[in-house]
């Protein structure tokens, strides 16, 4: 019985964060149809960070929308923890590069608010969980204030403290750290990091900075453009977090940038390099 059980639970324990399967998706504009994606498969394991990379209209945004249930594929198929994906649910979630913090809510209201769907929480479960992960993101002290009287980097930890309120499996990032000075950038890519290990959530971020990517990722995924294609996973061997002089850090770098031109886009001035 025993090992029936423990070979049960390694089974669970292999099943993947994200499956995906030979999706295709396409957009038509009056006669003209025009093919986004084409026959992308891959597999995430729990607890994985992974960035995608490429080039302005590679797909990687509506690629980030079909894992999340936001727009559905032509073909093919995209399961999350083993599970089919056919609608938005609160096993993912997204996190923008605008916040999306209500202004008339102040920090621990809008961290509230994705808990307030929820019937098993009563209020002062929702204030309770609110509360501890406005402090997991530091932000303890600014609890009472409202959006206007943060910075840009304070509403990121805001938003980032309400998605992960909602404790989900997958945490999609599309860009959420582009609009910050380096230095904010810097901190809130420690503090994900930091945040990540505690929570043990897998995250999938989109990305144009490629130091960003090196830094964070344990896999890069390199699109290729029309269709928007998987070119290339790269996979970054090195503890974190990891010192952005060391050869080792450059060595992944230079490695993403040949996989760029094999793949026949060049790194432009839209990324980060």
């Amino acid at each position: 019985m025993l090992s029936l059980l423990i070979g049960g639970f390694l089974r669970l324990n292999q099943i993947p964060a994200v499956q995906a399967d030979k999706l295709c998706k396409s957009f038509t504009d009056g006669n003209l149809v025009s093919s986004v994606l084409e026959d992308i498969s891959f597999e995430i394991r729990q607890g994985e960070i992974v960035s995608i990379l490429g080039q302005s209209g590679c797909g990687k945004s509506t690629l980030l929308n079909i894992l999340g249930g936001f727009e559905r594929p032509d073909s093919g198929s995209i399961r999350i923890a083993g599970a089919p994906v056919e609608r938005p649910t609160r096993k993912c979630v997204m996190l923008f590069q605008d916040y999306g913090l209500l202004p008339w809510r102040n920090v621990l209201a809008n961290v509230e608010l994705g808990l307030e769907p929820l019937k098993e929480l009563g209020a002062k479960e929702r204030r309770e969980r609110a509360e501890a992960y406005v402090k997991l993101v530091g932000l303890q002290d600014w609890g009472r204030s409202f959006p206007h009287q943060l910075s840009g980097g304070m509403q990121q930890r805001v938003a980032l403290a309400r998605a992960l309120a909602m404790q989900p499996e997958l945490l999609l990032m599309d860009e959420p750290f582009a609009a910050l000075d380096t230095f904010t950038r810097y901190a809130l890519q420690d503090e994900l990091l930091k945040l990540q290990r505690k929570e043990r959530v897998t995250v999938v971020l989109v990305t144009h900075d490629i130091d960003e990517a090196v830094y964070l990722s344990d896999r890069v995924f390199i699109m290729q453009s029309r269709p928007g294609r998987i070119h290339k996973q790269i996979r970054i061997e090195s503890a974190k977090p990891r010192d952005r002089g060391h050869r080792d850090f450059q060595h992944f770098r230079k490695q993403i940038l040949e996989a760029f031109r094999l793949s026949g886009a060049e790194p432009t001035e839209e990324f980060a390099i």
